[in-house]
């Protein structure tokens, strides 16, 4: 089967939308859409991009942004720009989308012999960025391949016989890396953010899940990153979530 990743989508409809094009075109037969969180946030398409994804699958976890929205949990974790994304997304989003996001289910979450989460597979909120952060839950990890969002970086690692391996992205001039996944080995595998990534590579991210023959597609898509950020400054959101888009960081 064919698992499309998507996360850290955070209400960007142009990225969203490109980046779905872009799997269907590559891969015709996808078998199952699933979500990681962080459908909103920082962005100005919220409501829009919710009812895309919710359209696309039913499969969805939760995020930080996605809690912060919709409970008011861990603003005192935010930066004043993501604050101010916060509160101005409750008030864009018709009360039925907060008690949708609101009743988003917590990862870790089981799905056909792989497991997805938002940070990582013990804490919904940690950020696994180096192999170092890996190395300190290397021993605690016991399913095959996991999913992962939450730090807007591409990639992932590989654990085998205790020893915390940084597995290759997309490079500038490329849109795909493909990465074997070995039968004795443990898997962290990040497919990116689809509408703010933080890797230094403005594309957007997804990936694909081969599942029969083991092997994890990862891919970068251009969008119309001018047009998300006129969207941005237009709603009076901070200019800083505008222009990072560029950058990609």
């Amino acid at each position: 089967m064919h698992y499309l990743l998507l996360s850290d989508l955070h209400a960007n409809q142009e990225a969203l939308e490109a980046v779905i094009a872009d799997a269907e075109e590559r891969y015709p037969n996808v078998d199952k859409a699933v979500c990681l969180g962080d459908v909103v946030g920082y962005g100005a398409d919220p409501e829009t991009v919710l009812n895309r994804i919710r359209s696309l699958t039913d499969t969805i976890i939760r995020g930080n942004h996605d809690k912060a929205v919709s409970m008011g949990e861990n603003l005192e974790w935010f930066n004043p720009a993501a604050r101010d994304a916060t509160y101005w997304t409750l008030n864009q989003l018709p009360s039925e989308a907060v008690d949708f996001l609101r009743e988003l289910p917590k990862g870790p979450l089981l799905v056909n012999g792989f497991q997805i989460c938002h940070g990582s597979p013990f804490d919904e909120d940690e950020y696994l960025i180096t192999s170092s952060d890996v190395q300190g839950i290397a021993d605690k990890v016991d399913v095959g391949i996991t999913f992962f969002g939450h730090t807007h970086v591409q990639g992932g690692f590989r654990i085998l016989r205790g020893v915390v391996s940084v597995l290759p992205r997309p490079s500038m001039d490329s849109s795909t890396e493909t990465i074997e996944l070995e039968d004795q080995a443990y898997y962290l595998l990040n497919p990116g953010s689809v509408g703010q990534p933080r890797d230094h590579d403005p594309r957007a991210a997804y990936s694909v899940y081969d599942s029969e023959n083991r092997l994890c597609h990862m891919h970068r898509v251009p969008y119309d990153i001018q047009t998300t950020q006129k969207k941005i400054l237009s709603a009076g959101l901070p200019d800083r979530l505008a222009l990072r888009l560029t950058y990609g960081r």
